[in-house]
């Protein structure tokens, strides 16, 4: 079975056979699979009326366990973006009646970010969601196949991961 990346292997190895393009084998299907992977994402939060920062933010409180809270900074390391972008979604979020503000006890001028029943449900649901479209993503693959391709990309992306700071 053919691809779209072995025919731009093909013409590349055509049009400059003095360059080695092996690696757009397997990183040019890792691009073209996130793209696949970014619509049916899309897909699957907005059938919950979601978009996909708010199922980032909302799963982050949701994976934190009972009482499914989370400071602005947790929220921050775990979502990657700046201080001024999540007080920016954690109002958009808050007006959506997904998640409140209170106090933090540990901290007279902290706030904790808590998850509301809504916001809850939303999550659960659009992961549900999500977890169908990837599975019908990966359904060409077996079990054991999914397992050595998960080993594969997890040798690949820890590094990325694991950078101090």
């Amino acid at each position: 079975m053919e691809d779209e990346v072995d025919r731009l292997v093909a013409a590349w190895r055509r049009e400059r056979p003095d360059l080695d393009v092996e690696p757009l084998e397997v990183l040019s299907r890792v691009s073209r699979l996130a793209r696949h992977l970014d619509r049916a994402r899309r897909l699957a939060f907005s059938e919950h009326g979601l978009e996909p920062w708010e199922f980032d933010v909302l799963t982050a409180l949701r994976r934190a366990g009972s009482p499914y809270q989370l400071s602005p900074g947790q929220l921050l390391t775990q979502t990657l973006v700046t201080s001024g972008t999540m007080t920016n979604r954690i109002d958009r979020l808050a007006k959506k009646g997904l998640v409140e503000r209170l106090p933090d006890p540990s901290d007279r001028r902290g706030v904790l970010v808590r998850l509301t029943d809504e916001g809850r449900d939303r999550a659960d649901q659009a992961l549900a969601g999500l977890l169908d479209q990837e599975r019908a993503i990966l359904s060409e693959l077996s079990s054991a196949q999914r397992g050595e391709l998960a080993a594969l990309l997890r040798q690949l992306t820890a590094p990325f991961d694991n950078i101090p700071g």
